[in-house]
């Protein structure tokens, strides 16, 4: 045991202590202050922005308002069900279902309640395990958009949000009680905050080499295309207070980071009829398969990067995406009216290529599945104009992290709850199974927003209903 006086006393006591500054921090600080409980939201950086704001800005969700008002049928058994068949049954289902059932209320409750502008996506179809249109999001804008938002609605609520404190220990006694945090500002200067509960709502650990190299070997030589600050702080610390970890093997990989702009191609291009090749102008997998997945066969390929295909069609049908647009400005892409003008442009044999586009066009003529088992049905592989960028694999995001149930609690290695600790975002296990190939699109900001609102909720009524028969204690254990 080690007394917080030899580390110093707390310079304040708040009900509600929450780690993180993006998606699921700031949900958590609303849904905490509208359940009554005024919260303190800590961020390590001076602006908020993090992995969220890194995103597409983009959250699948089921059973929404926005679905009903176009006539689309969802529900959360619906989402559900596709989360289990993903990931191959290996989803906690507890989470599974908190997540698929909780995801369209969250997202009503932000849009009526909070103003956000989120509108349904429909240029995002079904498609990686989605069966409905339920991705979301705020139209022509993306995650960096997305993050100032939320903080103004944070200040619109009087909510206090403490920049530049990044959090270092965790106190607790010796049953998993937390009794504060420790932080430390930009000066190096330490203080210790005390909190009745507290919600772990930080990035998971994609930036952290050494726990990349341990728990998912695979992408240890990968790109990183995550936030750098998300080194697996909380889940450590949340670890070393007596929480189980689950599912530290899965992440969001993705195989359309293009170099040299470091700008992601939006999944669109390829739902829409894109195609990617290697240096030799070889398709190798059905791009379709496995948005995250496809990391696997990019990175495997020779020369280190692959050529996405598509056209000017394709191009103006993602022109809404942010991204897109980016790339756009840029002129990024080779642009060319030929296959053999192409070619030349990227470097691959005219040949090769030329085959690869016919027998691609062949099977969508004959209503088949291509060599590389991909299904055409109505979509149309990329006609001239013809565009191309460079891209290579990278890992995004994490998965894994403290395993929690179905109220955002962290749960130690026996299964029951420790006492007042919550966790979502990055530092909690998501619904993405144990490896990469269970990430479904847009999961990532949806296990954010609604884990973030469930913990709010519950941490607030923890407050509500213990803080009179919990005293704080002065005994604490300092997580390392």
């Amino acid at each position: 045991m080690i007394s917080l006086a030899d580390r110093g006393t707390f310079e304040f006591t708040v009900p509600i202590l929450i780690v993180g500054g993006g998606a699921c921090g700031c949900v958590a600080a609303l849904a905490a202050k509208d359940a009554g409980v005024a919260p303190l939201l800590i961020e390590q950086d001076a602006r908020p922005m993090g992995t969220t704001g890194m995103s597409q800005g983009l959250f699948c969700a089921a059973g929404t308002k926005a679905q009903a008002a176009l006539g689309i049928d969802d529900d959360g058994e619906t989402l559900f069900a596709d989360i289990m068949a993903k990931t191959r049954g290996l989803a906690d289902p507890v989470v599974a279902r908190a997540i698929a059932f909780g995801s369209g209320p969250t997202a009503d409750w932000l849009i009526e309640t909070h103003g956000l502008p989120w509108t349904l996506d429909t240029g995002f179809r079904p498609a990686y395990g989605h069966s409905r249109f339920r991705v979301h999001g705020w139209y022509g804008h993306e995650g960096a958009d997305m993050v100032p938002l939320l903080h103004q609605k944070l200040a619109e609520a009087d909510i206090d949000v403490l920049l530049g404190a990044r959090l270092t220990d965790i106190f607790a006694d010796s049953d998993g009680r937390v009794r504060g945090v420790e932080i430390m500002r930009p000066d190096g200067a330490i203080e210790h905050i005390g909190c009745e509960t507290l919600i772990l709502a930080s990035g998971g650990f994609a930036a952290d080499a050494a726990m990349v190299a341990r728990f998912m070997p695979e992408m240890a030589q990968a790109r990183q295309n995550g936030h750098e600050g998300s080194r697996g702080t909380a889940v450590r610390l949340g670890a070393a207070v007596g929480g189980a970890l689950a599912d530290m093997g899965a992440y969001q990989g993705y195989a359309m980071l293009t170099e040299p702009q470091g700008i992601s191609v939006p999944p669109g291009v390829i739902v829409e009829g894109g195609l990617i090749v290697n240096i030799d102008g070889q398709r190798f997998t059905d791009e379709t398969a496995d948005i995250a997945g496809m990391v696997h066969p990019v990175m495997a390929q020779p020369g280190g990067h692959c050529w996405v295909i598509f056209d000017a069609g394709i191009e103006a049908r993602n022109a809404y995406v942010p991204d897109t647009r980016a790339l756009i400005d840029l002129r990024a892409a080779k642009c060319a009216d030929s296959i053999g003008d192409l070619a030349a442009l990227i470097d691959v044999d005219p040949a090769t290529l030329g085959a690869a586009l016919a027998e691609a066009h062949a099977a969508r003529r004959e209503g088949r599945v291509d060599a590389q088992g991909r299904a055409w049905s109505d979509d149309t592989p990329p006609v001239a104009p013809f565009r191309a960028l460079k891209v290579v694999g990278a890992i995004y995001h994490t998965q894994g992290g403290l395993q929690i149930d179905g109220e955002a609690r962290v749960l130690r290695t026996d299964g029951r709850a420790l006492p007042n600790l919550f966790a979502g975002g990055g530092a909690a296990r998501g619904v993405s199974g144990p490896s990469y190939w269970g990430y479904l699109p847009a999961m990532g900001l949806c296990t954010a927003v609604t884990l973030g609102r469930l913990a709010g909720e519950t941490a607030a009524k923890h407050v509500l209903d213990m803080r009179s028969i919990l005293p704080l204690q002065s005994e604490v254990v300092v997580a390392t």
